[in-house]
């Protein structure tokens, strides 16, 4: 009886609005510390892939799955799942640009394996609680987590452009 709410508190932690919450706190934080490569491209990577999210929903236009009863309410279309893709964006961007500025090891192996648990334990939620098909979840891990490697990349590359952090 307890796993479903946990199943929908797991979920919220890949909604827009916790998102949005968490995004605009990193960002604060990296401002406070002059880190504005890293604060912009935090903005960039998760806006931009929130857009990129919203077109191919409405390209592919998939139904949720009737096969079992939805636990939570969900509307809009299934594939790719939101809070998989949007959770992948934003927790693995997060990991992989503060992975940058952030020079312990262990630090950065923290980051990334917190984010890539976060990330995972959200797009399982999805499937629990039966409004998408794995097949979202899946292409939704997938974009999210080339979406951050792109971002990583492209960062990592600005940086060295431009001397180090600004």
């Amino acid at each position: 009886a307890w796993l479903p709410k946990v199943a929908a508190d797991i979920t919220d932690l890949g909604g827009g609005v916790v998102l949005t919450l968490i995004v605009t706190l990193v960002v604060g934080f990296l401002l406070v510390q002059r880190l504005w490569l890293t604060a912009l491209a935090t903005v960039l990577a998760t806006l931009t892939g929130e857009w990129v999210i919203e077109l191919v929903k409405g390209m592919v236009l998939r139904a949720r799955p009737e096969l079992v009863p939805h636990l939570v309410s969900a509307n809009g279309y299934s594939f790719p799942s939101g809070h998989a893709t949007a959770s992948a964006v934003c927790y693995l961007t997060l990991a992989a640009l503060a992975g940058q500025v952030t020079p312990d090891r262990a630090a950065r192996l923290y980051l990334l394996v917190a984010a890539v648990l976060l990330v995972g334990a959200i797009g399982c939620s999805r499937v629990y609680l039966g409004v998408h098909w794995p097949s979202d979840v899946l292409a939704g891990w997938s974009f999210g987590t080339l979406w951050a490697l792109g971002w990583w990349t492209a960062t990592a590359r600005a940086r060295v452009a431009i001397g180090g952090e600004r």
